[in-house]
């Protein structure tokens, strides 16, 4: 059993994702209320930082703190400046090969400045794409950004994290159908960016994968998965990178979303939940890795 004492810090009425520590507060969004929600560690409350953001989910920094927002309703993603959010964000990727694209989901950013995206369809309805898969877009010269898809045998990727030297990018492949296969899947990155043949990981069989990750100083993956209706429940999975589970954390609510770690030492934990709560949790034994912001002692 854990020995992790969670705390519940913000509680919405619908589904919270994308959990950013932005150096000294925690950013998240209520994807269905279209806002992104700021929680101050020193007054305990949080306040509407951004609107109109498109049904925002994941989100990340780069090194330089830039944010970049997968858009899931808007169908884009885009660069949003942290001094002026409400300001018209940069869209870096709307479309594939002039159609486009489903619902960016998830995102990470390598050191290069390359932005990854899962582009899934949860809404039931059909796809604008013909396939749900994860892209790479770049800046490129002249100030444009293009956009490469580099997975094809994905079903509906979601979570997407670097390993600590960015030679790997995995992904969590997490449809909904019963018999559809649940996994972690890791992918070897090339210098090119593209990436080459996926390894299994990690299969779920018929229980809920994983939906959102991220990554320990250590190099081990903590991951949001499962929940009360199959399976063991809901609950925060450590992978070490060859996908052993090394351990598992029940939750405190159903059907956990994302996390991320936090506080001025990063080794807070923020998880959100399906059904709109926000929960932290002050020692997990482990620091965060983040491009943004560095550890600081």
């Amino acid at each position: 059993m854990s020995d992790w004492k969670w705390t519940q810090i913000a509680n919405h009425d619908t589904l919270t994702e994308g959990p950013v520590w932005d150096g000294s507060g925690l950013l998240y969004n209520e994807c269905a209320a279209h806002k992104t929600f700021r929680w101050d560690p020193k007054t305990g409350e949080s306040t509407v930082w951004r609107e109109n953001t498109g049904a925002a989910n994941g989100q990340t920094f780069d090194r330089q703190g830039q944010l970049y927002v997968c858009e899931g309703d808007a169908h884009q993603v885009t660069k949003v400046n942290p001094e002026e959010p409400n300001a018209e964000p940069l869209v870096i990727s709307d479309a594939y090969r002039g159609e486009t694209m489903n619902w960016p989901n998830d995102i990470a950013v390598d050191q290069r400045g390359r932005v990854y995206f899962t582009d899934p369809n949860y809404t039931g309805g059909p796809n604008n794409l013909e396939h749900e898969s994860v892209y790479m877009t770049e800046h490129t010269f002249g100030g444009n950004w293009n956009t490469l898809r580099v997975t094809f045998d994905t079903h509906k990727p979601n979570g997407v994290l670097f390993s600590i030297d960015q030679k790997t990018l995995f992904v969590a492949d997490t449809p909904n159908g019963v018999e559809e296969p649940k996994r972690l899947l890791a992918y070897p990155v090339n210098e090119d960016g593209t990436v080459g043949e996926s390894q299994v990981l990690h299969d779920f069989g018929r229980g809920r994968s994983i939906d959102g990750m991220t990554m320990t100083s250590s190099g081990n993956i903590l991951a949001t998965a499962g929940s009360s209706s199959v399976g063991p429940g809901p609950m925060i999975y450590e992978f070490e990178p060859s996908g052993r589970v090394v351990r598992t954390h029940p939750t405190p609510a159903d059907n956990p979303t994302n996390c991320s770690f936090g506080g001025s030492s990063l080794s807070t934990l923020f998880v959100t939940f399906a059904g709109g709560e926000v929960y932290k949790v002050d020692e997990v034994g482990h620091t965060g890795h983040l491009a943004y912001p560095q550890r600081r002692f």
